[in-house]
């Protein structure tokens, strides 16, 4: 082979390298991604009990100066509207961060325990399952409280509609755990996160420390207990759920929950723990948990 030639061969071998390097980016860098745009609603979908898929009565999702606000302002009464903004993509395995604040007063016909009350939902039925009477989601509620000024109050709870959790290798069989985090009274803004492996276990955290810990999350043969069960709770495909009781949950959707205290979130953003685990791939991780190596790209045939 001549020399120019196999100069050429080598210089293109090393450029092709080199491509791949530049295009495969640090496989140990986190690629969190924002769930909320800070412009709209985009991405989202809206359930409101006795309202249709995506009717947003009165308004009561929005975004206003780069904040998504879940508000009341429109309302004259509470009127059992509970509502859940569900972003449009199952995830089992991840990390969900966020950061809140309550603001203002709960609105009127509010229950009395909803007051600077909210939450986001893990592993979540879709908003397009619901029936159209039913108020909360199957799902695992990481339960978001704020302070009243009167005593601790703790935040990053776990409450379980239509579902149970382990806790050192027992069930629990408490609707709402609660966690060991410190009471955030007043309009302050607070960053929480989830940790979710999907059916194994799940961590809650508050300004980075862990507060909570459950695991094997699964589907409850009752919505919240013997007496209010999924007809109660305004589940019309009743038969269903009971053919799932006792099944793992180990995927679902996240939706942040309006249940008439107003409630800001800043940011809501996304770090999957599921994805491409071969090395050789352009988009590989070396932090994913999970292998779902169809997701593999590559920058030319293996």
């Amino acid at each position: 082979m001549p020399l120019r030639t196999l100069l050429l061969a080598g210089l293109l071998f090393i450029t092709s390298g080199l491509g791949l390097a530049l295009a495969q980016a640090n496989p140990n860098r986190q690629d969190w991604e924002p769930l909320f745009n800070g412009k709209d609603l985009t991405g989202w979908d809206i359930k409101i009990t006795g309202q249709p898929l995506n009717d947003n009565y009165k308004n009561t999702f929005r975004v206003e100066n780069g904040i998504m606000r879940l508000a009341y302002d429109q309302y004259t009464s509470f009127d059992g509207k509970y509502g859940h903004l569900y972003y449009k993509k199952p995830y089992s395995h991840y990390r969900v961060r966020f950061t809140y604040r309550f603001v203002g007063q709960q609105t009127k016909g509010g229950a009395a325990w909803n007051v600077r009350n909210s939450g986001v939902m893990l592993h979540s039925q879709s908003a397009a399952s619901l029936s159209l009477g039913q108020d909360f989601p199957v799902s695992l509620e990481l339960q978001l409280l704020g302070g009243l000024g009167k005593g601790p109050r703790h935040t990053a709870n776990l409450c379980t509609p239509g579902t149970e959790v382990y806790m050192d290798g027992k069930l629990n069989p408490a609707h709402c755990i609660d966690s060991d985090s410190k009471t955030y009274d007043g309009d302050q803004w607070v960053t929480a996160e989830a940790i979710v492996l999907g059916d194994s276990v799940i961590h809650h955290l508050v300004d980075g420390d862990t507060v909570l810990t459950y695991q094997r999350p699964r589907v409850s043969s009752y919505f919240i207990s013997d007496e209010y069960d999924w007809k109660a709770a305004g589940i019309q495909n009743v038969d269903y759920w009971a053919s799932r009781a006792n099944k793992p949950l180990g995927e679902g959707y996240i939706a942040l929950q309006a249940e008439s205290h107003p409630i800001d979130f800043r940011s809501v953003e996304i770090l999957e723990l599921k994805g491409c685990t071969d090395p050789k791939a352009l988009n590989y991780k070396s932090y994913y948990v999970k292998s779902d190596n169809t997701r593999c790209q590559y920058g030319r045939k293996k």
